[in-house]
């Protein structure tokens, strides 16, 4: 069945069924075909849905997420400019003549629009090019990477990686021309290395800013996602199929594009095994705790009584916000949110963000992190070095089993509280419920608050050193931990 003659479906509404002709004929020959008897009919639905996202990036920084068909794509808010000024500092990449040479060229992608700067053969090349894209989605990346012509070399092999830059343009004010340099950092099976740095001028223009404004309450997949939505292994096997595609038609085009350079923008192999992304992933997450973990030590030290006055003053504020409970929640909007929101605004960042080694933990990598990285899938290690990798990724495999088990020990403990595993535990917390439940109805509100918050505040001569009651009853409840082999 030729796809050209498939019904094209744009809505979630399945197309109309139709009957097609078995045919028994094996053969491309037109009149052998004729000669076949009428074997049996198959009634179907044939189509093509343009009404998903095919995503040929990694899923953080895509650059488009609009639907295959362009009926459903939604209206321009704006216009992105990228000036390609220069680049600077780069390191000699081959030789030539017995000495050092670099061919540097940058290509940059935003939705499904790519371009391809001229190459210049210097360390500081001069592009001074400039390029359009229209915008439909202010929260996309633009990706820009720049690479080392090797075809131009008699022996020339693959093109070799210099540097990767990512713009996020939701980071950009509008109507400001930002000219900044970006560090070009590669990461190499021998480390990490800065290989010079790309100046860029960007721009983005909003054609309407209610639109603007507007386009961050819209869904960010288009509606089929939503209603039928595609399985992990549906979308990775087509982003595998949109790469390979884009490759082959890339490297027909003029300039063209090899397929290392497009493998490298699309950031194919970022979802496989590496321990330095690992760590940087839960540097992340360390660094969002650590806020909270701040707001709680902070705390403390208000019940600690390590200032005085400050602990009165909040205790004050406490029992004014039992008295009057209509200001508590403008009270938060207002102080803790709103407060922070204006004072972090003098220290907002001026220029949009770049590759941070730091972040990505590559400044502390070591050799055989990056060796690991770097190899292919299946491995092409043998012996001794498969046996050390195996051992590591059973070591981390080990601790982070260990915690899960204990996150589920603790929300399985939560559970037998109700489920009479532990007759006594159950008996003595279903009686503190009842009381409880009696206490509460007996007392007004404002008084159980107020008790609380004084006990919660009490001087540190009240207290005691050892755990608290609930917390010794809790470590006591029974897990599923018991049954494991």
């Amino acid at each position: 069945m030729p796809l050209s003659k498939a019904d094209k479906r744009f809505l979630p509404s399945p197309v109309g069924a139709k009957w097609y002709n078995l045919d028994t004929s094996m053969s491309d020959d037109v009149a052998d075909k004729k000669n076949v008897k009428f074997a049996s009919r198959l009634c179907m639905r044939f189509s093509l849905d343009g009404g998903y996202h095919v995503f040929d990036e990694a899923t953080a920084y895509s650059s488009d997420l609009r639907a295959t068909m362009k009926q459903l794509w939604p209206g321009t808010i704006g216009v992105l400019e990228l000036g390609i000024l220069s680049a600077k500092g780069l390191l000699p990449m081959k030789s030539r003549d017995g000495r050092g040479t670099t061919d540097a060229y940058c290509v940059a992608k935003y939705a499904n629009k790519w371009v391809r700067t001229r190459t210049v053969d210097s360390f500081d090349p001069k592009f001074n090019e400039q390029y359009t894209w229209e915008v439909y989605d202010p929260c996309m990346v633009i990706t820009l990477v720049v690479f080392d012509n090797c075809h131009l070399h008699p022996n020339g092999g693959t093109d070799t990686r210099i540097g990767k830059v990512r713009i996020r343009l939701s980071t950009l004010e509008t109507d400001r021309i930002y000219t900044h340099s970006y560090p070009l950092i590669a990461l190499q099976p021998t480390g990490v290395k800065k290989m010079g740095e790309i100046q860029l001028a960007v721009r983005f223009t909003c054609s309407s800013f209610f639109n603007l404004l507007q386009t961050y309450t819209q869904p960010l997949l288009p509606k089929m996602h939503y209603i039928h939505p595609l399985s992990p292994y549906q979308i990775d096997s087509l982003r595998h199929q949109s790469t390979r595609l884009l490759s082959i038609r890339l490297s027909r085009a003029e300039p063209l594009l090899r397929q290392e350079v497009v493998e490298y923008l699309l950031d194919v192999g970022s979802q496989m095994w590496s321990l330095r992304r690992g760590k940087a992933n839960v540097s992340r997450l360390m660094g969002f705790s650590q806020g909270i973990l701040a707001v709680w030590v902070r705390f403390d030290q208000i019940r600690q009584w390590k200032n005085p006055k400050l602990t009165i003053l909040v205790f004050i504020l406490y029992v004014f916000v039992i008295f009057y409970p209509q200001i508590i929640i403008p009270s938060v909007l207002l102080i803790p949110i709103f407060g922070t929101g204006i004072m972090n605004f003098r220290n907002r960042p001026r220029n949009p963000p770049h590759m941070d080694i730091k972040l990505s933990q590559a400044d502390t990598a070591q050799p055989n992190d990056f060796e690991e990285e770097f190899d292919t899938f299946p491995s092409s290690k043998h012996g001794q070095i498969l046996t050390a990798r195996y051992d590591r990724l059973r070591s981390i495999g080990g601790r982070l089993v260990m915690l899960i088990g204990d996150l589920a020990t603790q929300l399985e403990r939560i559970q037998s509280l109700l489920s009479w595993r532990d007759q006594r535990a159950t008996s003595m917390f279903l009686m503190f419920c009842l009381v409880a439940a009696v206490v509460i109805f007996m007392i007004p509100p404002k008084h159980l608050l107020l008790f609380s918050g004084v006990f919660v505040m009490r001087r540190l001569r009240f207290r005691i050193d050892i755990p608290a009651l609930p917390q010794n009853f809790f470590r006591r409840l029974p897990a599923r931990a018991d049954s494991l082999l």
